[in-house]
């Protein structure tokens, strides 16, 4: 049972990306990886709602009508979106203001309802806590990835901290504006892809 529990909790890190294997959730990666900072936080958002959206709809999973089980989780996952956004408006007011619709709209993201209908109606709380952990984390991971990219080349800081020294500037360095444009996130997952395809030869596709 332990070694089940981390093959549920450690699948979505890598083998079983939901964005990189499951291709779900990409639109976010265009939308909020620009800045390393709302990428990391749009992160853990999710993880929190998918981990804590798992864990109460397998609770109640034998006491929901199958006629009315997507309105109940849209309630739920409703309500933990709706308490992450006061939470960043109250402690990082900034960030949440740069993420703007995009933590509401995490009630549509497609990890979130997926994990709930594939995993969590159908399994134990614990499980299923870990297993929205996990693609959570894996979510994040692939933000991260290309938020830091992303910033680093194309603003030359990271969590706007400047990182690329004055004198590099100086030379002629340029930072490289492209990179902060949504066309350079779909590029960088798709690298992130290939990547992964390339080392894991169960993910290539056969003839």
């Amino acid at each position: 049972m332990k070694e089940k529990n981390i093959e549920i909790f450690c699948n979505p890190l890598s083998k079983n990306n939901p964005v990189t294997v499951q291709m779900l959730g990409i639109c976010s990666a265009l939308a909020v990886t620009s800045k390393l900072e709302p990428a990391f936080i749009m992160a853990i958002s999710v993880t929190a709602v998918t981990s804590f959206s798992n864990l109460i709809l397998s609770l109640l999973r034998n006491t929901i009508p199958s006629r009315i089980r997507i309105i109940i989780q849209l309630v739920v996952v409703a309500a933990l979106v709706t308490v992450i956004s006061e939470i960043l408006k109250a402690f990082a007011y900034d960030v949440s203001k740069q993420l703007s619709v995009f933590v509401g709209l995490i009630i549509t993201n497609c990890i979130v309802m997926g994990r709930i209908e594939a995993f969590a109606l159908a399994n134990k709380p614990l499980p299923s806590l870990l297993d929205g952990i996990g693609n959570g984390l894996g979510y994040g991971i692939i933000l991260v990835l290309v938020g830091f990219f992303r910033e680093l080349f194309g603003s030359g800081t990271l969590w706007g901290l400047q990182v690329v020294p004055n004198a590099f500037y100086e030379a002629g360095y340029a930072n490289n504006g492209f990179v902060i444009l949504p066309p350079m996130a779909l590029i960088l997952v798709a690298c992130i892809i290939w990547v992964q395809r390339a080392k894991d030869k169960n993910l290539q596709e056969t003839n």
